[in-house]
């Protein structure tokens, strides 16, 4: 079946943010535009597009039945995970047991890390930094440590190795946040990359958050690498935490999992959990998922991919050929541009704040960078249909960084 990506949805009073919260929220959302000008979503990551109906028929067929008293997860449910990262990630070994519910992957992530820490205790995160990980880290009394990426001589962001064992070694450290794949700057880690990352883990006995809520977000032909799957190690020292909600577009269900294969580690993590009866999953989230892990939303994401795929080409390729001194490494995986102005900035003695209005107020609602820990970024989502980011970087090209303002 042929899917659509390319009817534009109103989003307007259907409770998205992406759209309605234009304005509302200073240093968080964008500005809303000049009045007259329609707003193009491209900061909050969600997507543009109607998920596969596979989900909404499995949600309606439940809603028939009308009572929606409490409940347990189904064996369809552990069925649906277990398939899919099969299929998708070729995990094998993986059993219903080493499959729990978590509310979100924040959620998940601190709750593991109460596991294996004490609040004050140092988090070892590389940088660039997803926002969300600074905030629940903070939030929750734990000291962030950052190992910045650095790019190769191909551009290529890689982890410094040599940074993150002196950071390990002279912090003490023994709990660390990987990313895979990693956000904002959308690297799919190679093998042999966790395979080194897993070693100097393991010799300094630190236990690892996995993130790889993108890992379905693979582009031009990437492949994910599970963390957990590099070795026998590795699969007792990660707790790795997933998602339907960002492959296909489910965040207003709510609903993550995680992998634990370490018995000790996710009977704790159950019960730090449970301590404040926070994490409960809901009946339709279920069958959400099992909708979304069905053969058609294999097939709907496969597609999916070749849309976003084209989009971060065209948008990447547009960003070299018109805006000279903007800079922007093509994303092997997610769907977000991490955008570096920083020359352009200089040679137009503009601040990032002063771009990032002027974007605002011709209605490219992008994303302000350095919450992300970029200097001087800007961070686009570009899952939208194709006619939509042809418009967005059109008035980037005439109204942005290629006239006087």
């Amino acid at each position: 079946m042929k899917y659509d990506f390319t009817t534009i949805i109103d989003r307007h009073g259907k409770d998205a943010i992406a759209v309605d919260g234009l304005g509302t929220a200073p240093g968080f959302a964008p500005d809303a535009p000049m009045e007259g000008v329609e707003a193009i979503p491209m900061w909050v990551a969600d997507m543009n597009f109607a998920t596969v109906p596979t989900i909404q028929e499995a949600m309606i067929e439940r809603i028939k039945h009308p009572c929606f008293g409490y409940f347990s997860p189904r064996k369809e449910y552990f069925d649906s995970i277990i398939d899919w990262q099969a299929k998708r990630n070729g995990v094998t070994n993986l059993e219903a047991k080493h499959i729990g519910y978590e509310n979100g992957v924040l959620g998940g992530v601190v709750s593991a890390l109460n596991v294996v820490c004490s609040r004050g205790d140092k988090v070892l995160v590389h940088s660039p930094t997803y926002i969300g990980f600074t905030m629940s880290l903070k939030n929750n009394g734990y000291d962030i440590v950052h190992s910045p990426l650095v790019r190769d001589e191909n551009g290529v962001w890689r982890m410094d190795f040599e940074d993150m064992e002196k950071r390990l070694k002279e912090g003490k450290i023994h709990a660390a946040i990987m990313c895979n794949p990693h956000n904002p700057c959308g690297r799919a880690w190679e093998r042999w990359e966790l395979e080194k990352a897993m070693e100097l883990y393991k010799k300094y006995d630190v236990y690892v958050v996995s993130d790889e809520i993108w890992s379905d977000m693979m582009l031009n032909g990437h492949k994910h690498i599970p963390t957990q799957s590099v070795s026998e190690d590795a699969r007792q020292r990660v707790a790795a935490f997933y998602a339907p909600s960002k492959t296909f577009s489910l965040a207003g269900l709510i609903g993550s999992y995680h992998i634990v294969y370490n018995d000790w580690w996710r009977d704790r993590m159950a019960k730090e959990s449970s301590l404040s009866h926070y994490n409960s999953m809901n009946v339709l989230s279920m069958h959400a998922l099992i909708g979304a892990y069905k053969p058609e939303g294999h097939e709907w994401l496969d597609q999916l991919m070749e849309v976003l795929s084209g989009n971060v080409n065209y948008g990447c390729e547009f960003i070299e050929k018109h805006f000279e001194g903007v800079h922007c490494d093509k994303p092997e995986a997610t769907y977000m541009l991490f955008v570096d102005c920083t020359e352009w900035c200089k040679k137009h003695s503009k601040t990032i704040q002063e771009l990032e209005k002027r974007c605002w107020n011709v209605g490219v609602a992008l994303q302000d960078g350095t919450m992300f820990h970029g200097p001087c970024h800007v961070r686009l989502n570009l899952a939208l249909p194709f006619s939509k980011v042809q418009e967005a970087f059109d008035r980037l090209d005439k109204q942005v960084f290629n006239c006087e303002w």
